[in-house]
């Protein structure tokens, strides 16, 4: 388990007394002890979905548990190395 500073509403030390105490109190009761912030989000990820023959995604997603990693991952670094290797060949 982490273990973090104090936090300034629920004195909590750990990511689990965090839940603990939201999970009995109502941020409403605290609200003056809050404070505005601002920040700015880019996103800059997108994602495509392409439809794979269901073997395939069995035998991908088997590969990727041999290699303790993700089916997704795994087959972006695939994508990736072929299309490197027909860039080279052009």
């Amino acid at each position: 388990m982490s273990v973090i500073t104090n936090t300034s509403i629920s004195n909590a030390t750990s990511y689990q007394e965090i839940g603990e105490f939201w999970d009995n109190h109502d941020l409403t009761d605290f609200w003056e002890h809050t404070q505005a912030v601002t920040f700015d989000v880019d996103i800059q990820a997108e994602q495509r979905y392409y439809r794979v023959d269901n073997s395939l995604a069995e035998q991908v997603g088997e590969i990727a548990r041999q290699r303790g990693i993700s089916a997704e991952t795994l087959l972006n670094l695939w994508l990736q190395d072929k299309i490197n290797q027909v860039s080279v060949s052009r």
